[in-house]
């Protein structure tokens, strides 16, 4: 009995990887190394460069991947992937701790959703989102990154 027990949690534990891999892809959201921007556009053919601003010392990147046809047979009405990464303005290091959100602000009312928590992956920050309808979104970014200050970045993009 007590080989039984130890056999059966030896093979569930080795099975644990992947039932947990093949329930979560990330594949998209997988990131070049440190600083990369230009390989992050090149890794997704889909990557929609948003534009760069710098604000009080800090250099923020945004970009959109299409993610609806590989959400929608889930069910799921997300349809891009929005991502941010931060850079000292200065020396091009990576800024990768610290609290983000991004309000999307609604083409035909004009009015700013709620804050979504952009969650911190590898050297970016992302959440899955949905743009429902044609039009010019704009996204707020709301940032208070690892030196305590905080800043606010724009970025903008039309659904065609």
């Amino acid at each position: 009995m007590k080989r039984t027990a130890i056999a059966f949690a030896l093979c569930s534990f080795l099975t644990l990887p992947g039932l947990a891999a093949a329930q979560t892809d990330h594949s998209q959201h997988a990131m070049p190394p440190q600083g990369s921007h230009d390989a992050m556009q090149m890794m997704n053919p889909k990557s929609i460069m948003l534009g760069e601003q710098t604000i009080e010392g800090v250099k923020a990147m945004a970009h959109l991947n299409e993610i609806g046809a590989m959400m929608a047979p889930m069910g799921k009405k997300e349809n891009y992937h929005f991502m941010v990464m931060f850079n000292d303005a200065k020396t091009g290091a990576a800024i990768g701790q610290g609290t983000v959100a991004v309000k999307i602000v609604d083409p035909k009312t004009g009015q700013a959703g709620e804050a979504i928590a952009l969650m911190g992956m590898d050297n970016h920050f992302g959440a899955d989102i949905a743009l429902p309808e044609k039009g010019e979104y704009r996204f707020q970014v709301g940032t208070k990154l690892a030196d305590g200050s905080k800043r606010q970045f724009q970025f903008s993009y039309t659904v065609k």
